[in-house]
């Protein structure tokens, strides 16, 4: 009969479930934040309307991901409490999100008059240098003197976030941990996360009432031994401050 599909017959049963899906969407960099809001403001209505509506002519976007400070994909490395060489900041008294002021909050700002229900999960590609062995934003590893000072900075990200009007579903601790080339990047291997996990983040999400989901290895899926070992881990699995462990990959 004409308008009949061939192929394999997929039947869904209701009456199952798996694993579930808070759904679909991709990364919001620095650098598309810029483009969007140099477009004249009926084609960017049109365009955040085609990729984030809810009516017949949208793709309707219910997931997107963010950068916490730069991306490989911004004009710069920069983050939240950059500093001169050979300063400090251990209290996150100088923390500051006015860099996504000027485009990506804005932009933000309105895809969720479109849909406010989307879920954002945020990423970071690099701590401030000043935390890192090699005191750069390329490579390098988190010193563990900053992890109560990393975990502050988390905090005190969702906080400003959140008093923008933007609340952070989710948060993956470190973007591609085993992927130390891009510029920003950080390695941090699977025991690295597990102790920032169980020694600070949690703690401070507890202490500071964070609900945002933590996210374990944003990287391929060629590793699951990386997030098993941090789940095998009794402290990092049942401490009582981290919501959620996910393996996967957000491209």
């Amino acid at each position: 009969m004409p308008g009949t599909a061939t192929g394999p017959v997929f039947q869904i049963d209701t009456a199952q479930s798996f694993q579930g899906i808070d759904g679909f969407g991709y990364t919001l960099t620095g650098g598309s934040a810029t483009l969007i809001n140099q477009l004249s403001p009926s084609v960017k209505t049109a365009l955040l309307q085609e990729l984030f509506g809810n009516d017949e002519n949208s793709i309707s976007v219910s997931y997107l991901r963010l950068s916490v400070g730069a991306s490989d994909l911004d004009p710069a490395a920069f983050s939240y409490n950059d500093l001169p060489s050979g300063q400090t900041d251990i209290n996150q008294d100088k923390f500051s999100i006015a860099p996504d002021k000027k485009d990506l909050i804005p932009v933000l700002k309105n895809i969720l008059a479109i849909n406010p229900k989307i879920k954002i999960l945020v990423s970071p590609w690099s701590p401030p240098a000043w935390m890192k062995d090699n005191g750069a934003t390329k490579g390098g590893s988190l010193k563990r003197e900053y992890h109560e000072s990393y975990a502050r900075y988390f905090v005190k990200y969702i906080q400003a976030m959140k008093a923008e009007g933007i609340t952070i579903d989710a948060l993956t601790i470190q973007n591609e941990p085993l992927h130390p080339g891009n510029n920003p990047s950080l390695l941090m291997l699977a025991d690295q996360q597990r102790d920032f996990i169980k020694e600070a983040l949690g703690p401070a999400f507890s202490t500071a009432n964070i609900k945002t989901k933590i996210i374990l290895y944003d990287h391929n899926l060629d590793r699951p031994d990386y997030p098993i070992s941090i789940l095998n881990d009794p402290d990092a699995k049942n401490t009582s401050t981290v919501q959620h462990f996910i393996c996967m990959r957000a491209m």
